[in-house]
């Protein structure tokens, strides 16, 4: 949230290592979204109603410029309850201190409700005087998105139906539910409602580890969300990001009008590492986020504050890449880079033919790697790459040839990352991109290079994959940055980056 002059960033955080327990509210502050300073935490177990850990939850800033929070404490017996804190001293703009009023806890699960699956509220929104937030749940294999009302903000009622369910979905963690302009790029308050919005409501799958939403409309009278007809509402729905992206929240900045998403780009996600479980990991940048155009999907882009950490510049221009050719970006560093690159494509004629089979993304990035020659494609970047290619992670377009439009595909392929093989995450990461190449025979790449995370951005941000890797040889100064083309069309190439410097404060 943005409380006078200052963003505050609350995480789950375990003081006490790289494992799940422990876990309290870290909170660190910033002025530009880039320089962080790590406080002491907000909150921490310390009462009866959260004394086995206060997990996530959501910041609401109330009119008169008053914060609120809103988390999940874990009680004596193990059940997840909701509770909320407010400033000790709200003249303090890093709010240092917290107090959990003695009239917690605001919301208990009823008696036919799973209490060990009643977690992470929203941010809060008010219409027609009444208060509304989510919490997120689960009733056998349905997820649900339980709905609570309130006049004051204090004493709140459990809706008769929730605002939306979904069966064969499981846990629905961290929701996030909130409006988006129709036109343009402006963010909208919480509660902004009406003929120039349509809403979003997100939701974290704990069986998939992975984040789904769908875009739809919001009647406040019935306090119901009905998904647009043409946006899938499960498993298969759109994803804010086809990598390693969890838990991510939204939240509203008045001094740029826009809505900012931030996730977590995991360190593990394998199910035999007790890491996963912990959520080991580092925030992605924060990106802002906005409806498409076409209203079929929203759009994502790094913020602008980012591009204060580039410095040395190099850019190719008009670039012609034939099959197998691979170019070497040199004089930025490789390990920590802003690349923005646009790929023009002469003729689609050779664009291998499309299975209507291949509906999975990341099986087909599987089966048709950066290595496998293609038609049009694959081309694109070999970031973190070793000198003789040893270790490099892949982002890559490929283009195939459907009955009616052309398929885009887009993959960030961890499988050779690292040469670490035992107990180690390398999948390949893929979504599809939904641009049309017939008038303009593009496509645009944007990859943030960073260590060991590499975040990218496809067509302007229709499609967003991130990946988590952990090169043993690419690193440091010994990491590399190359352009390639493994199809048999010729491809030019426009690419601009830029190293990127240490922000002066990285939660310090």
């Amino acid at each position: 949230m943005y409380y006078k002059g200052i963003y505050h960033l609350f995480y789950q955080y375990n003081p006490k290592g790289a494992v799940w327990g422990n876990i309290v509210w870290a909170h660190s502050v910033s002025k530009d979204l880039i320089n962080w300073e790590a406080l002491e935490p907000a909150i921490y177990p310390s009462k009866p109603f959260d004394i086995k850990g206060c997990w996530s939850g959501s910041a609401t800033v109330l009119p008169g410029n008053k914060p609120v929070i809103f988390y999940t404490g874990i009680d004596p017996q193990g059940k997840q309850i909701q509770n909320y804190a407010i400033p000790s001293n709200s003249s303090d703009p890093y709010l240092r201190q917290w107090t959990k009023p003695a009239d917690n806890p605001i919301a208990v699960a009823g008696f036919k409700m799973n209490k060990t699956a009643f977690r992470d509220p929203t941010t809060a929104w008010k219409i027609d005087g009444h208060w509304r937030m989510l919490v997120g749940g689960r009733r056998n294999q349905r997820g649900i998105a339980h709905l609570y009302r309130s006049r004051d903000f204090k004493k709140w009622t459990k809706a008769q139906h929730p605002l939306h369910s979904v069966p064969n979905t499981g846990m629905w963690e961290c929701p996030d539910f909130y409006p988006v302009a129709l036109f343009g790029e402006a963010g909208q308050n919480a509660s902004a409602f009406g003929p120039n919005v349509k809403h979003v409501l997100k939701v974290s799958l704990d069986a998939t580890r992975f984040e789904y939403y769908t875009l739809g409309e919001y009647f406040p009278s019935r306090d119901k969300y009905v998904v647009d007809m043409d946006s899938i509402d499960g498993w298969d729905g759109l994803r804010y990001d086809y990598g390693n992206f969890y838990a991510s929240k939204t939240f509203f900045d008045p001094v740029r009008d826009r809505r900012i998403l931030w996730g977590w780009a995991n360190e593990s996600d394998t199910p035999q590492d007790d890491v996963s479980k912990g959520w080991a990991g580092i925030q992605t940048i924060p990106r802002k986020v906005w409806l498409d155009p076409n209203r079929k999907q929203l759009l994502q882009w790094p913020v602008e504050e980012i591009e204060t950490l580039r410095s040395q510049n190099v850019r190719l221009s008009e670039q012609k890449l034939k099959l197998g050719d691979r170019i070497e970006v040199e004089e930025i560093t490789a390990a920590q880079a802003d690349v923005d690159v646009t790929f023009s494509i002469p003729n689609l004629d050779k664009a291998e033919p499309f299975d209507p089979s291949w509906t999975n993304a990341q099986d087909l990035c599987s089966r048709k790697g950066s290595s496998v020659q293609g038609g049009v494609g694959p081309f694109g970047l070999l970031t973190l790459a070793s000198q003789k290619l040893e270790e490099y992670t892949p982002v890559f377009f490929r283009v195939f040839k459907a009955q009616y439009k052309h398929v885009v595909l887009l993959c960030s392929d961890a499988r050779s990352s690292s040469l670490r093989n035992i107990g180690l995450y390398k999948p390949s990461f893929a979504g599809f991109v939904d641009v049309d190449l017939s008038e303009k025979k593009q496509l645009s790449l944007r990859s943030l290079i960073d260590h060991s995370v590499v975040e990218s951005f496809g067509a302007g941000g229709k499609t967003c994959v991130t990946s988590r890797v952990y090169p043993t040889l690419a690193v440091f100064g010994d990491a590399h940055l190359f352009v390639f083309n493994n199809g048999t069309e010729t491809i030019t190439v426009d690419l601009n980056a830029w190293s990127m410097r240490k922000p002066n404060k990285m939660n310090n």
